[in-house]
């Protein structure tokens, strides 16, 4: 007789976040900034926002074969929903960041791998996506702002990239960075923020299952406001860790200071893992809300996925892990 069992982690697929509410990033300090977006003009109806604006030549390896080794218990979040609430302030500060962000030209696109490595190199997208093997995982999605989705996200392990990169016995962590175009993100063009976006990892903590380089969602190329073609998911941290459209990668011995933490280190720090148990200085994490549905729902420790990343963690108690 074949016996599952459930890992601590796992939610019903019923209950994955539909598509449609995942895409926005974070509206954080909204008013530090008057940021000018965009806004969609007219209802946007069943189509979804921004559809094949992030589509490049990779269209073809879509949809990628599910790793059912990545199962949930909760509705999927429509796309409908997900694609039309983004937090991505390089196009703007508010939720409807769409329209301005089909300005980001995501086809050709260029990653450069330097710091700690054997080698340092530059590859295109294309070529590293085919490269890679892709695969569909099914993650949950929680934002430091207290609400979440679930998603289908395409992409493969960063594990994989780590390897490709063959970082140096010094090298201790992984940083991250969005491009730097000021012409076509109008968002950085506001002096409140300290761009590029970067964000950053222990190498440990990139080499974990969990860690996924996106390049799809819904069985699609990523579109443009879910941060095409390349983004970052960890889904043990809030999202602002998951930094979109990636165009550096580099490897360190000292730990980056990330967009957020450089920004207001009191409210976000470096490991940014989700406790409930922890608030943010201005409001409680230990529920959420969940996009596209009237919901609210008790927030997990790590979000559920303590079983894959706690040990992680261990010797780091004097570290603010939870902010």
């Amino acid at each position: 007789m074949l016996i599952k069992v459930k890992r601590g982690w796992e939610i019903p697929e019923s209950a994955a976040t539909a598509e449609a509410h995942f895409l926005n990033r974070r509206a954080l300090l909204g008013g530090a900034a008057g940021l000018a977006a965009a806004s969609l003009a007219g209802g946007a109806a069943a189509a979804v926002p921004g559809e094949g604006t992030g589509a490049t030549r990779t269209a073809d390896l879509y949809p990628a074969k599910r790793n059912a080794a990545y199962a949930i218990e909760r509705p999927l979040t429509p796309e409908s929903e997900s694609a039309d609430y983004n937090n991505f302030y390089e196009y703007g500060t508010n939720k409807t960041v769409t329209p301005a962000s089909n300005a980001l030209k995501a086809q050709p696109w260029t990653i450069k791998v330097d710091g700690l490595v054997e080698k340092p190199f530059e590859i295109g997208f294309e070529d590293l996506a085919r490269k890679m093997a892709l695969e569909e995982r099914l993650y949950r999605h929680r934002c430091v702002e207290a609400w979440s989705m679930t998603v289908p996200w395409t992409g493969f392990p960063l594990a994989a990239l780590v390897a490709l990169a063959r970082p140096t016995s010094g090298a201790k962590y992984i940083q991250m960075q969005t491009f730097l175009d000021k012409a076509m993100a109008p968002g950085q063009r506001s002096p409140f923020y300290p761009w590029p976006y970067t964000e950053g990892l222990t190498l440990a903590e990139a080499n974990n299952d969990l860690a996924f380089m996106v390049t799809g969602v819904y069985g699609k190329p990523l579109l443009n406001q879910f941060g095409a073609p390349l983004r970052l998911a960890v889904p043990w941290k809030y999202g602002f860790k998951s930094v979109k459209s990636i165009n550096r990668i580099s490897f360190t011995a000292e730990r980056p200071k990330t967009f957020w933490e450089g920004l207001q280190a009191s409210e976000y720090g470096f490991w940014a893992n989700v406790n409930p148990a922890v608030s943010h200085p201005r409001w409680s994490q230990a529920s959420e809300r969940v996009l596209g549905t009237d919901e609210r729902i008790p927030t997990r420790i790590y979000n559920g996925y303590g079983e894959q990343v706690a040990d992680l963690y261990k010797g780091l108690e004097k570290e603010r892990l939870f902010a």
